[in-house]
């Protein structure tokens, strides 16, 4: 029997929350594994608990007072919350810490990086982190966008620094521009970093131009025909020239056309596309070695299903 895919996750990144009806929401992590139970794809997995993250391997992405920041705002609550002040502490108008978020901040990187030790030890094929918070709006010194760490970014520098890959790749195709993964990887000629998004929408952000950035904005309802021409013309051509020994993804679904966090038009069958091509490209020159990790996707039934479809193809079912 050939290896499995990974599912990392850890019971931290459900105590992370940032307020009544906020669409980052524990119930992501729910609708995710209550899907796997119903159609039985949980069973084809090898479920692993996170471990936290070192600092040390935070700090391949992130400067150290920025994590220093949120780790003393989340441990400031504790005793505001016990002497009957407020439950979270805001850093914008959509992101907030409470006492738990240092923890999952901890884990949900610590699941890529888990992710990564395992994919390149040969103990499976590839892995997907059902993790939250998730992180590619946050920047190598600001957390934005409901992102605090920016666990794509930390786990292929993790590659490249502790694994001594030469050359990796991240793709994301949340709908929103993954500006903290741009960021922390701009002129990085190691990581090429290919990315669709809606545009004009968040974040409000100066697209970078350089070589190991292949940036597709596409406008509001494109629909998936659209996004595939857009990774057959430009993705592919790039991720080819580059040959990546790791592949990570920031597997973001709220481009489906049910997400309304969005507007653009994709479907499961368009994320399965997707995660073929990537795949197909993995086999060729990273030994098939791929770490997924949640970023967006806030309509719980279109969630449940476009992971699905991701993880269908990751593990070959």
């Amino acid at each position: 029997m050939g290896l499995v895919t990974g599912y990392f996750t850890h019971p931290d990144c459900w105590r992370h929350e940032m307020g009544a009806g906020h669409p980052e929401c524990p119930q992501r992590l729910d609708a995710i594994e209550d899907r796997l139970l119903a159609t039985g794809l949980g069973a084809v997995l090898e479920r692993r608990e996170a471990t936290p993250a070192a600092l040390a391997d935070l700090e391949l992405a992130h400067g150290r007072m920025h994590l220093a920041a949120l780790r003393g705002l989340s441990d400031g609550l504790r005793d505001e919350v016990t002497a009957g002040g407020p439950n979270h502490a805001q850093i914008d108008p959509d992101t907030s810490i409470n006492v738990h978020s240092w923890n999952a901040i901890l884990v949900a990187a610590g699941a890529a990086i888990d992710a990564t030790d395992a994919v390149m030890a040969g103990e499976l094929a590839n892995a997907f982190c059902a993790v939250r918070p998730p992180g590619h709006h946050a920047t190598r010194n600001q957390a934005m966008g409901f992102c605090f760490v920016n666990n794509v970014a930390v786990a292929a520098k993790y590659a490249l620094e502790r694994h001594g890959l030469k050359r990796v790749a991240i793709i994301d195709f949340d709908v929103h521009h993954g500006n903290g993964t741009e960021d922390i990887v701009l002129g990085d000629e190691r990581i090429l970093m290919c990315s669709f998004y809606q545009h004009p929408f968040y974040p409000v952000w100066d697209h970078a131009s350089a070589p190991n950035l292949v940036n597709l904005p596409a406008p509001a309802y494109t629909r998936g025909t659209a996004v595939r021409e857009l990774v057959d013309a430009a993705w592919l051509p790039r991720l080819e020239q580059h040959r990546p020994e790791m592949i990570f993804i920031s597997a973001g679904f709220d481009a489906h056309r049910e997400d309304d966090m969005g507007q653009m038009a994709l479907v499961e069958q368009d994320y399965a596309w997707i995660t073929e091509r990537i795949k197909d490209v993995a086999q060729r020159h990273a030994q098939g070695r791929i770490v997924s990790c949640l970023e967006g996707g806030y309509v719980l039934g279109a969630l449940a299903r476009s992971v699905e479809a991701h993880l269908r193809v990751l593990a070959n079912v």
